[in-house]
């Protein structure tokens, strides 16, 4: 991402410091400090010259759909959860500070908007507890289960509660009176990361209109089964520019670790390649979720050395990946606990957005803007 001064920014955007600074409060222009000077303010040369690009009416709306696909205006309406000033919001409370008490079930009753009391998410023996597992139960389901469309939303927090049942009985088999952090902490037999998997947990439920969420929402707009939708997003969330991304990580601290942290990443960023798990382009100032999670272990050696250096070399902190990928090593969690973290937490969210999607009523069908050969008379 290219950062402008605010000199740049104006001349592109042709109006006063006022204008621009109101931008930026709203979330349509994102900042960051200087780094050569924490006075001064740097602006996203993306959202500058989209920004531009609107006033200046030189846009056509095939251009603006094709944008907002990616990292553009938000697609659609949501209750559920929001990035606005740096800081992620749960159905308008602050994720990080929900954190800091509250536990996946408490998240999952807030994001699903329910008044009963959430009950015990049923208990399993165990077994093949892998995303592959996770998947092929939710395949089980998706073709039995109920479409979605024109049912009551208590009928589908029901359902919602069922299918969250089905992918934690997976993932954190045990007892049905324990919490799900207490139950993968068990699972894992490392009692002592119970607190900050709690933290985890409640930290990946959501993030607005990710790429997981919108396969869950459109699937949901075809009026499929809760568990179809969550099956669109679990499959979603394996790419390794998503939920996959801790196999990047690991490869880099594995680098680190034979060349040294500079090394890797001069070798990493020579190649043209971005860093995974550095920055994010709704936290210009750093990923919140990072620091609520960094601040309550000790970061392994390696991690720190990579933080350090990549601070160093692109002016970016780790984000909530790599603060995940760090909390397992630091706690000694098997390979996959990050993914199977992720997942869990962003099941509960997928079934927010499913349920509000499936009583909306309305399709999620864009229209594509043809780039083939020409059309034969």
């Amino acid at each position: 991402m290219s950062w402008l001064t605010a000199e740049q920014a104006l001349n592109l955007l042709g109006t006063k410091q006022q204008t621009l600074y109101a931008n930026v409060s709203r979330g349509r222009i994102r900042a960051k400090a200087d780094p050569a000077d924490t006075r001064r303010s740097l602006y996203s040369g993306d959202d500058v010259n989209r920004l531009a690009a609107r006033q200046a009416g030189r846009r056509k709306n095939e251009t603006v759909a094709a944008e907002a696909i990616q990292w553009g205006d938000p697609l659609l309406p949501s209750a559920i959860s929001t990035v606005s000033a740096g800081r992620l919001f749960y159905r308008g409370r602050d994720a990080v500070v929900l954190s800091e008490h509250a536990n996946l079930e408490e998240v999952a009753a807030l994001l699903w908007d329910t008044r009963r009391p959430f009950q015990p998410i049923a208990a399993a023996d165990g077994g093949n507890a892998t995303i592959e597992a996770a998947l092929m139960a939710l395949g089980r389901r998706a073709t039995r289960d109920l479409p979605s469309l024109g049912r009551s939303m208590l009928a589908l927090q029901t359902e919602s509660h069922r299918v969250l049942g089905t992918v934690a009985g997976v993932l954190a088999a045990g007892r049905s009176d324990l919490p799900i952090h207490r139950r993968l902490a068990e699972r894992w037999n490392r009692p002592e990361a119970a607190s900050i998997i709690r933290r985890a947990l409640v930290l990946f439920a959501d993030h607005e209109l990710n790429a997981s969420t919108f396969a869950v929402r459109v699937t949901a707009s075809a009026g499929s089964s809760l568990s179809a939708a969550m099956l669109s997003g679990l499959a979603t969330l394996t790419g390794p520019l998503h939920g996959g991304a801790w196999q990047a990580i690991s490869l880099l601290v594995g680098n680190a670790e034979s060349v040294g942290a500079h090394e890797a990443l001069r070798h990493h960023l020579a190649q043209g390649r971005s860093l995974p798990a550095f920055g994010h382009r709704l936290y210009p100032e750093g990923d919140p979720r990072a620091a609520a999670l960094l601040d309550h272990f000790d970061l392994p050696p390696i991690f720190a050395e990579l933080q350090e250096a990549a601070e160093g070399m692109i002016g970016e902190r780790g984000n909530v990946d790599f603060a995940l990928s760090a909390l397992a090593v630091a706690f000694d969690l098997p390979r996959d606990a990050p993914m199977i973290i992720f997942a869990l937490g962003r099941t509960v969210g997928w079934l927010a957005h499913a349920m509000e999607q499936a009583v909306s009523g309305r399709l999620i069908r864009p229209r594509a803007r043809y780039i083939g050969p020409t059309l034969e008379a």
